[in-house]
This record gives structure tokens, sequence and C-alpha cells, in this order.
């Protein structure tokens, strides 16, 4: 029989500078290992309480909770003290001790507990200190006398909670330390406790857990001056180990189990604490509720129309249901809570979305005005949301305006108190290519090997390390998931093995911790009484930015309430497109829009969804979706909810769109299971869409309450055979019930079981349609406003800008370029069919510098040239940089003769500027008699010069726009490529659109062979075998993927810039929504000219002087040369004629010459006619 042994200070994964502990393996070992009992001792943090007690619970071992926390007055260097919970009171003790060191104890080296608030805080808490603990720093210096003076006082303090740590680790100072713990043990009579300062698993594990610190330090593993601060004997040692060790102190031993037995901290888990709601004096929450809920429903129904089929009383009878079982359950106070937080932010301008998930199913919501979607007219079910036979929590996840959701939080925190409102934590983990990064780092091997080796870790998302290198079934039969390259350079190389063999053992492993997106706790009391708090440092060693030390799940068991404060771009552009359509019909004297009472029954709307021209329409965007909109041709807003709901990998790969999309036009006859599902499935076609369907059904034919028929709809998410056959027999008995055949009601239930697979939450789909359609009227009805919105709402990233750009010029919109004397911060419409540009959409110029323009331009007019914007604007939100980026963009074109010359000038206006500063400054009037408080007049001669070349002018808008406005590069060459290839990158769904037509494909991943051409915006490989390039030409952009042999012999050609001609596979590319090529052939555009031109054909009018002389100046520089020339001449008497050329009169002929040709006065046409080099 093991001895009878526990370890009390055991750090996990989860104190993010140390150890490689998973709390999983850690359960498994100890019991593995037969001890009874273990402690969970992190570094200042209780992160996996929850997970830690659930497991060790599941585990049948007892688990003691517990924290190392860092103890230190003022200054001085910390120490460490273990701290166990005795009972519930030790866990309050303890939360509050770490909420108070992360809010007020920051120092440089972490976060420290104060002596004084540990005297004051310690009931229910066991102290163990050991050799990194106050009196063992002190013992270390040579102060044994003021050692041992530190274990009387917090005797005292502990009383016979004291207990000292005997650790036999392998350190130098542990003899000493152990001596004295020995003998004040006895002078005190303080227990001593065995202990191994456990850091990881086994004894193999040392040298990950050394690799782990040094990531967290930044250090590199054969560092001569790395501090050594661990052994290998700080495993998890067996009990016989543990006792073998200590065999000279047995009741080292036998204490740690007497104290585990002490420690009995019971979690209270799965019990909700709500905050507590104001509600006037003659009110309870029941009566509350019920009061807002009849007077809000009054006042929507004023408002909007009945749903058919309904009356005024049925709304008030299901009004009244829901409240019934709000109130049974428990819940009044959370729907008031949420319903006040939404209508402070509408009240305040906030933008709110309608609903999100399955609340938009309850009535008392959408009275309440949480939701902005009768549930009624759409069968949307309260049930899916709060299930009277199922007790949890009701959960409504609210989308509000990115920009402004801070304030609606701001807003809780101040109305419950700001130390019972928190934020939530999450932890970020070693994901597969930084753990390879980062092992590589410490590891100390080269960056370009370390970085090679992790490019080769595809893209695919929530891959592993174990999925890349084909040890997984999904890798083995999924290539997307594994990399042969990866896996044959593990076999071959030792370097690659050590380096992955390393990074698996970390992988996944928690190293930091942040804030979640949108989860908000708000507690009856201070949170500290439920969970710790963790933060970020401030100044004065203070935290800000508080969140829960407990992630969205453990919070919630633990019993805290969660709201969900989400942010949406879209509701953003909407408010901002709203504004500006306002404005416009203010000035005409129009009545305001209100966006949310908009009729769902515009027909421009639904044609616009139909031809699929929804770029930048919410959730309706992707080339995918945009493609079945084309096939489905929607013209409700039924079909619009079902689109949403069918557009998901489960239904699109089992064929329901197609089905959904032949039974509307009548291509397949709309059928029903049974005739009684009629009025269930009629808005889907007969189709399964949605789960409230499934629930549906099972009331309908089955005779289930929709609470019974939730959890039969949860019941086939889960999959469970035991579940599932008991639910068949309640079906199969209740459909006999109600006289269906029971051949028919077992094949129903089947069709049910295999469409709950895929079946979507109806609510959500209805509410998330709501806003596709706003944004899809909006881009109807106000191209402009709409489309200023969205650019604005990405400026800073270049790429969909691009995008957005060519959608609005293809929308018929003018998009005028940036202008310092006209552009706002961000895109503005300046009329129905023109957008001017944002200054904020300028590289390298920040929002403080583009709102100082436009302040001073507002109070001082126009600026008349470089010198006057430089005199009037900021020169501290304004600097050289700045200015530079500003003229290479094109926002200061109208301030001088060209860009060129206001790139000369800016140097002698800042100087001038600079100069006139500093002399208002001084109070000093110079040689013009301007001086502080004089108009600051100042003239000086502003030299011009002729224009940059187009390339270099472009160059320029490319690197502050990210994309050319005056032009594009390809543009000389453009008659060329067309004539070659025959299309452009803005032609890719045509030629997609003519695969289709050929019936081409029908592999799973269908393709169609074509030629394009493009320039070389960007380029990123992955391995040596892999190089995906981003082409461009001013109408499109393509990813073009090189491949194997494609990569090997076409790696010379990949360089920016480049002009490229390619063939290969066009397919669609699920993961950006648009297309990509995989690349076949390819040929530099500058080679394929001189090897392929056969002739130049030039059409002269020679009735422009010098003409033919010019021409021939150009010509003579190209020969000789094997191309020939066709001369077409206007002759200066009117006559026309043609002339051949060629033998010693051909020329070399190049990709500039045409355009040379084209530059001269009489030039009309310069055409080269080239051969296709792909078809020899």
């Amino acid at each position: 029989m093991p001895a009878r042994f526990v370890h009390l200070h055991v750090h996990s994964e989860y104190s993010l500078s140390d150890s490689t502990i998973r709390i999983k393996g850690l359960v498994k070992r100890c019991a593995q290992l037969g001890q009874p009992s273990v402690a969970l001792t992190d570094r200042n943090n209780l992160f996996a309480l929850v997970k830690f007690y659930r497991a060790a619970e599941g585990a049948g071992i007892k688990p003691v909770m517990g924290a190392d926390i860092s103890i230190a007055d003022g200054d001085e260097p910390a120490s460490t003290l273990t701290l166990l919970c005795r009972d519930h009171d030790g866990y309050l003790s303890l939360s509050r001790l770490l909420t108070r060191a992360w809010m007020e104890g920051h120092r440089t080296d972490g976060v420290v507990v104060r002596p004084d608030w540990l005297r004051d805080c310690n009931t229910g808490l066991f102290a163990i200190a050991g050799r990194h603990g106050p009196a063992a720093k002190l013992l270390a210096g040579g102060r044994d006398d003021l050692a041992r003076q530190w274990y009387t006082q917090w005797r005292e303090v502990f009383d016979e909670r004291l207990f000292l740590q005997l650790t036999r680790c392998g350190f130098d100072d542990e003899a000493v330390h152990n001596a004295l713990a020995l003998q004040v043990s006895s002078d005190l009579s303080l227990p001593v406790v065995a202990g191994n300062d456990v850091r990881f698993l086994d004894a193999e594990g040392f040298d990950a857990h050394e690799a782990r610190v040094c990531i967290s330090t930044g250090r590199v593993l054969d560092d001569p001056r790395r501090p050594k601060l661990y052994t290998r004997e700080q495993y998890l040692k067996s009990g016989d180990e543990m006792a073998a060790l200590f065999d000279d102190v047995p009741d080292a031993i036998d204490n740690t189990l007497a104290l585990a037995q002490r420690c009995n901290l019971e979690l209270r888990l799965g019990t909700y604490y709500l905050p507590a709601y104001p509600v006037p004096s003659e009110h309870t929450l029941d009566t509350w509720i019920r009061s807002q809920s009849h007077e809000g429903l009054e006042e929507r129904l004023a408002k909007y129309p009945l749903a058919p089929g309904h009356t005024r009383e049925s709304y008030v009878e299901r009004l009244d249901v829901e409240l019934d079982v709000i109130c049974k359950m428990g819940f009044p106070g959370y729907f008031l809570i949420v319903s006040d937080f939404i209508k402070w932010a509408k009240e305040h301008d906030i933008p709110v979305g309608p609903g999100r998930g399955s609340g938009a199913g309850s009535l008392v919501a959408w009275a309440l005005k949480i939701t902005d979607i009768d549930p009624l007219p759409y069968d949307l079910l309260f049930e899916r949301f709060l299930n009277p036979e199922r007790v949890s929590m009701p959960d409504f996840d609210i989308d509000f305006c990115m920009d402004r959701r801070d304030e609606v939080i701001d807003y809780v925190a101040a109305k419950y108190g700001r130390d019972r409102v928190s934020q939530i934590i999450t932890y970020g983990t070693m994901a597969a290519k930084a753990v390879v990064r980062d092992s590589g780092r410490v590891l100390g091997y080269p960056y370009g090997f370390v970085d090679g080796v992790a490019k080769l870790v595809p893209m695919t998302l929530g891959i592993g390390l174990d999925d890349a290198l084909g040890r997984t079934e999904k890798s083995r039969s999924d290539d997307a998931w594994r990399s042969d390259e990866l896996i044959a350079r593990y076999n071959d190389e030792d370097d690659v093995r050590d380096l992955l063999d390393l990074a698996l053992q970390l992988e996944d492993l928690t190293r930091n911790a942040g804030k979640h997106a949108g989860g908000v706790v708000i507690a009856p009391s201070p949170l500290s009484d439920f969970c710790p708090l963790f933060a970020e440092h401030d100044e004065g060693g203070r935290g800000r930015n508080p969140v829960t030390q407990l992630d969205k799940d453990d919070v919630e068991s633990v019993g805290l309430v969660k709201f969900d404060f989400l942010g949406l771009r879209t509701l953003t552009i909407i408010d901002w497109a709203v504004k500006a359509i306002n404005a416009r019909r203010a000035a005409a004297g129009e009545a305001p829009l209100d966006i949310a009472a908009l009729p769902l029954d515009d027909v421009e709307s639904y044609k616009l969804f139909a031809r699929g021209d929804t770029v930048a329409v919410f959730q309706f965007e992707s080339r995918g979706m945009r493609e079945l909109l084309k096939r489905a041709q929607p013209d409700t807003f039924e079909d619009i909810i079902a689109l949403a709901a069918l557009f998901r990998p489960g239904p699109l790969g089992s064929g329901m769109d197609k089905e959904w999309v032949d039974r509307k036009h009548g291509r397949t006859d709309v059928t029903y299971p049974h005739p009684s599902l009629e009025p269930v499935l009629s808005p889907t076609y007969g189709v399964i869409v949605y789960q409230e369907q499934v629930m549906q059904i099972a009331q309908v034919l089955a005779g289930y309450s929709l609470g019974g028929a939730d959890l039969l709809r949860r019941a086939m998410g889960k999959k469970k055979a035991e579940e599932m056959a008991k639910e068949r027999a309640k079906f199969e008995a209740g459909s006999a019930a109600n006289g269906v055949d029971p051949k028919v009601a077992t094949s129903i239930f089947d069709l049910m079981e295999k469409f709950a697979e895929y079946g979507f939450n109806k609510s959500h789909s209805a509410a998330y349609a709501l806003v596709a359609y706003q944004t899809a009227w909006l881009k109807v009805h106000y191209p402009a406003e709409f489309m200023a919105a969205v650019l604005s709402s990405d400026m800073d990233n270049t790429d969909k800008v691009t995008g957005f750009l060519t959608e609005a010029r293809a929308m018929g919109l003018e998009v005028l370029p940036p202008d310092v004397n006209a552009s706002a911060f961000m895109f503005e419409a300046i009329d129905p069919q023109t957008i001017r540009y944002g200054l904020g959409a300028v590289k390298g110029v920040g929002r403080g510098a583009c709102e100082n323009v436009v302040e001073a331009r507002l109070q001082g007019g126009v600026y008349t040239d470089i010198l006057d914007f430089c005199r009037r604007v900021d020169s501290a939100r304004m600097n050289k940089r700045t200015l530079e980026a500003l003229i290479n963009a094109g926002a200061l074109d109208a301030l001088g003769k060209n860009r060129a010359s206001l790139m000369l000038q800016l140097p002698e206006a800042l100087k001038a500027t600079d100069q006139l500063t500093r002399n208002r400054n001084a109070g000093i009037v110079d040689m013009f008699g301007s001086s502080a408080g004089g108009d600051d007049a100042l003239h000086i001669d502003l030299p011009e010069c002729e224009e940059w070349p187009l390339k270099q002018k472009l160059e320029g808008e490319r690197e502050t726009l990210g994309h050319y406005l005056s032009g594009h590069p390809l543009d000389p060459y453009r008659e060329e490529l067309q004539a070659l290839v025959g299309t452009d990158l803005g032609q890719l769904d045509s030629l997609w659109a003519a695969r289709d037509q050929k019936g081409g494909g029908n592999s799973w991943r269908p393709e169609t062979q074509v030629i394009i051409a493009g320039q070389v915006t960007s380029i990123r490989k992955r391995g040596d075998s892999q190089a995906f390039v981003l082409l461009e030409d001013g109408r499109g952009r393509l990813e073009c993927g090189f491949f194997a042999d494609a990569s090997n012999e076409y790696a010379h050609l990949l360089t920016r810039d480049r002009i490229l001609i390619i063939e290969g596979g066009l397919r669609e590319d699920e993961f950006s929504g648009g297309f990509a090529l995989r690349v076949k052939r390819c040929w530099d555009f500058h080679a394929v000219c001189p090897e392929h031109a056969r002739r130049l054909s030039l059409r002269l009018d020679l009735r422009v002087p010098g003409t033919m002389a010019r021409v021939e100046q150009v010509l003579a520089q190209h020969r000789p040369g094997r191309t020939a020339l066709r001369l077409d001449l206007l002759l200066p008497t009117g006559a026309a004629g043609t002339l051949e050329v060629n033998g010693t009169q051909s020329i070399r002929a190049d990709a500039e010459l045409p355009g040379t040709l084209r530059a001269q006065p009489g030039v009309r046409i310069a055409r080269l006619d080239m051969a296709k080099p792909w078809a020899g």
C-alpha cells in the first residue's frame, strides 16, 4: 500500500510563468499514484479553481484549493507564502487578498500582498512557509534571529494554522532552511510538512519545463547567465518516493495528509446569484416586470402591425405565458437589468442590434425593448430561449456599436457598483505555429530555420502539431490538416525532430491572460465574494481594467450571471449612414429616416439580393452566398431568414440549399411528411431548416410540450443513443395517440434526427436577417452614404478599402481623391452619387492630425498653398513624414503645380513656419512686421518643377493609400495584355459563370482552366515547396498558389511589381469568399514581349509636323530586330496608305515600346501583336 502522502505545493500551467502541468494530467497522475488528495497553489491566482475542483471530484480525489502569494512591504524583495483554503471563509479571504494584490499591489516585478493585508484578512486560511518564504529570505541574508522572530510573530497571527515546509529537491540552500525549520518547529510547536514544489508531472518533463520558463522570461536555454531556479526533482513524486526522501522526518509526511483532511472547501456550483434590480417600493420584481411588459407591448402594437392570424388578445396571452415562466424560474431581475441598459444605450444614441441568438424568440424581450423583432410573425419560440422544463440561466447576447460599447459597460458599473461589475478573463495558449517559433528561439536555432519549419504548419483553423504531423484521423484523411513536407523533415532531420518534440510538449499550455470580447458579470455584492479579480498594471501600483480570474464557463459555475456585450461593426456602419442620410433629408426639409421601422417588402432590396449584389451587405457578402442568392432569387423576408440559416457547411453539404431552391421555384413539388405539418413547414417549402421546426413537429405530431420538444432537440444534437431511444419511444407513442401511422411516425422521427444535425436557430437567423435587410435597403436607396460608412469602418485595412472602392465604382459612384481642402477624417457622401475620400485612410496620418486639418480649414477657410497649410496646422500633430504622406496620397494636389513641386517646396515651408513659431513664442517682430497677435503674414518663393514619372507617382499612392488612385502601373501595357489574355481580374465571376455553363467538373473542389495577368503586389512562402502570390491589375485581385514543381520552376519570377501571365485552375476560395488559382504555368510579360512579338502596328498622322522623324528616332533605338512593322499613314494631303516593313527595318520589340510611341505627337495607334506563349 502506497504511503499516505499529499502534495500541498503544486503549480499548474495557469501559473503562466512556470509549470507544464495540465489539470487533467495532474488529476490522472494522482489517481494512478493512489494519492487521496492534492493541492493546487498557482502563483497569485485562482485561474484553475473550478476546472481543478471538478476534475478532482470527478476522479474521486479531494481537491485542496490555494495559491502561492507574493508578499512584501514597500519595495523589498518579494517572498512567497503558500495559502490553503480551510473552508468557504478561507476561500473568501484568499479571493479578497488576491483581488487586492491585483488592484493595489502592482510592482515592476509583479503583484504583491502587503503583510498588513494578510494580518487583517486570514480567516479560514492555512499558511505554509517554505524555502522561498520571508523567514527563509532573512536566513539567507544571515539574519537567523530575525527569521526566528518572523515565525514567532506569524505564529501569533495564524495560531495552529501556520506550517513549515521542508523540501529536498536538490537546492543548495535547502539544508540550512530545513535545519532552521525543524528547530523552530520544536521551539514553537509548529508542524512541518514535506513538499516537492511540483512543476512538472514526471522526471522526463524537466527539459520541457525549463523551455517553458525561458519562453516566459525571454531567455535561451544555453544562456550561461540564466538563473537556475528549478531542479530535475520537482516532479509529482509518489507517496513512497516522498516517504523515502523524508524517512528521518516521518511527521512531515503524515502532516500533509492531516492538513489536507482539515481543508474542506466546498464550491457552491450551479446556484445563481442575481444582482438586485431596483423597483418602485409598491412593486416586487414579479409585478414590475409584468407591468413594464404589458406597457411595452401596448407601445409596440401601437407602432407595428399584428402578425397574420393573431389578435391583440393572442399577443397578451403569449406574453402572460412567458411572464409566468420567467417569474416561476426566478429570472425577472435578469430581464429587467438587460432591458434597463439597452434602453439607456438607445436613449444615449448608442446603436443596439435587433437581437441575437434564441433571445429573439421572446415576446417579453420585444415588449421590454431588449430585442427589435416581433417573434410571432416568424414562429419564433420562447422555449428555445428559456425552457421551463430545464432550469438554466437565460443568456441574452447583445450587439452594440463597436465604438461605444464600453460606454454601456461603464453605465452598468456605475449603476450596480464598480466593485460588482467586471469583464471576464480569457487565456491565451501556445498555438501550433507560435509554439514552434518559441521553442526554436529558446533552443537557440537560427530564425530562418525556425520560421521555415513554422510556415510548414498548415493555415487550417484549429490545427495542432499532431494534425500537421499526420498523427490524427482527420489529418490522415484530409491533406488540409497535414503537411507532408513537415512530416518528411521531421523524419529526416534531427534538428527538426528535436524542435517539434519540444513544441509538442508545450503546445496549448496557457501562456497569458486577456479579456473576453464581450462577457460582463454583475454580482449582488463585491465580486471578490465570488471570485478574485485580475487586472493590468496602471500607475501608482494600482490595477486597471479588472477581469474575473475565472473564465466565462467557470464564472457562471460559481453563480455569477454573465451578460454578453458584443461589438458589431455593422451597427456602427448603419448608424453613420443613417446620420449622414438624415443630415441630407433635414437640409431638404424631409422627415428623418427611422431604420428600425423599415417596411420589409421593399422590391428593390429583394432585387439586390436576387442579383447577388451584396458586397458589404451583412452576412451576405461572401462569394458563395452571392452565388446562392442568384440561384434562390429571394423575394420575401422569410426567404432571407432561410438563406442566412442555409449558408453553412452542414446544410450546403447535405444539399438542403438545392432542395429549398428547387421547391421555391417549382422545379420540385412541395410536399410535407404529414398533412398536419404544413403550417410548420410551409415557410420553408417543406424543408426542415430550423431547430424550431423540429420542436414544432414534435408538438404537433406527438403532443410534446414545447419545453419537452426543446429537450428532444438537445438530445438529437448530442446524439446519445440511450437518450434517443427513450425519445423515439415517446415520440412514436405520442404520434400513435394522435392517430399517426406508426411507419409514418418512425420515418418522420428519422427525418427530424437527420435535420436536427443541420438545423439552425431561427431566432438568431431572423434577427441577423433584419440587419442584413437594413444594410441592403441602405445600399439600394442611399448608396453613397452607405458605401461612405462602409469605407470609413475599415479605413485602417487597405485591402478592404480597395475592395469596397471597386464595389463603389461598380455601383456607379464617383470617388473623389483625398483633399485637405474638402475631405473630412472619414469618407463622406457629398451628393447622392459622389463620395469624398477620408483623410483617415491615408497611412501615416493619425486621427488627431486629420481633425486638426479640418478644424483649421473650418476656422480660416481653404488652404491656398503648402506654406499656408504648414502655417495653420498644428506642427505637433503634423510632422514632415505626415506631410510627405499627404503629398504622396494626392491630398495636397490643390496646393501646388504638382506633387514633385510640393515635395520640393516642403522643406522650405517647414523651415519658414518653424522660424515663425519660434519668433511668435519669443515675441519677436520679424522683417514682415508680423508678431504674436498679428496675422502672421509670411511670404517666401515656392519653387516648381516637372511632375514625377507616372510610376513614381503611383508608387507614392500605393505606399500611402494601399492602392493606386491616379492610374495603375499596368495602364501602359493594358492594351497588349487585353489582346494577349482577353480578360482582366475584374471579370473572374464571368469566367467562373462560363465554366458553369459548360457544365464543368463535379469534383469536390471544381475548377476551370483560365489564363490571367496582373502585377505581383505581395508574396508569402510556406516552406520551400509552396508560394502564394497576390496579383492585381486595377480591376480586381487574385491569389495564385504555386505548389511543388510550379513553385520550384517559377521561383525566379516571383518578385514584387513584376507583371505575370499565369495559366492555371480557378477555384472558389472558401476562406476569403472569393477565388483562388492553382498555377500550372507562368510567364514574365516583359520577357514574353520580345520573344513572341509578331508585328508592331502604328497609325501615324503625318499632318502633325515631325511625326515620322520622332517615330523613326524611337524605332532606330530598337534595331536590328525580328518584329515586322505595319504603318497606316494619314498623309498631309488627306490621303491614307499602308506600308509593311520588315527585313533590316524590323525592330526589336519590348514591353515599353508601344507606350513610348503612344506618347509621341501624331501617333494615333501603337499596337504590338504577339503570339500566345501557351499555344505552342
